[in-house]
Order: structure tokens, then C-alpha cells, then sequence
């Protein structure tokens, strides 16, 4: 059965990746946020999921970081959805369908 992942979970995991980030820089909301030129309330919907965060505020957070958008959207193993293998066959028939 295909898992499909909700626009809850994929915040919550961005969340999670963001205070872990942060955290582990020995960072409070405050640095990061003067960092990403984000004021600190915003940091902390974001770390509390409460905002669909923007890609260009996501790319702030980043650069921040000093890491790529894409290391912040890696979502852990469990966490992947499991999509069938498409083949030609099945891709023409979402095609042409």
C-alpha cells in the first residue's frame, strides 16, 4: 500500500531538522534568526510547525546553515513514502489518460 505523506508531517519533520540544526550549533532562535535576516517569532513557528514556511524564507534558513535547501527537506527513512516503480507503460498511461 502507497504511504502518502501530509503537509503536517513533511512541517513537523522540517521542524525537527531546523531545531536540530540549531541546536547543535549551540544557537538560540535569536542567533539563527539574525542569521537568516528572520525575526525570532517567525523561528519559532517554524520549529513549532505552526507556519508553512516559504521557499524563500527556507533558503534564508539555509544559507544561514550553510547548508543546501535540500539537506533541510531530507526526510527520514520511515518517513518516505513508498511509491510503486513506474515503468514505461505505467507513465504513458499517466500520460495519456
Amino acid at each position: 500500500m502507497t504511504k502518502i505523506f501530509s503537509s503536517q508531517s513533511i512541517q513537523q519533520q522540517l521542524a525537527k531538522r531546523i531545531r536540530m540544526l540549531r541546536v547543535s550549533r549551540g544557537w538560540s532562535q535569536e542567533v539563527l534568526a539574525a542569521l537568516a535576516g528572520l525575526h525570532r517569532n517567525y523561528i519559532g513557528h517554524v520549529e513549532r510547525a505552526e507556519v508553512n514556511i516559504g521557499l524563500v524564507n527556507l533558503a534564508k534558513i539555509a544559507h544561514a546553515f550553510e547548508v543546501p535547501v535540500h539537506e533541510l527537506l531530507m526526510i527520514e527513512d520511515r518517513d518516505r513514502p513508498e511509491y510503486p516503480f513506474r515503468t514505461e507503460e505505467t507513465a504513458a498511461y499517466y500520460l495519456y489518460a
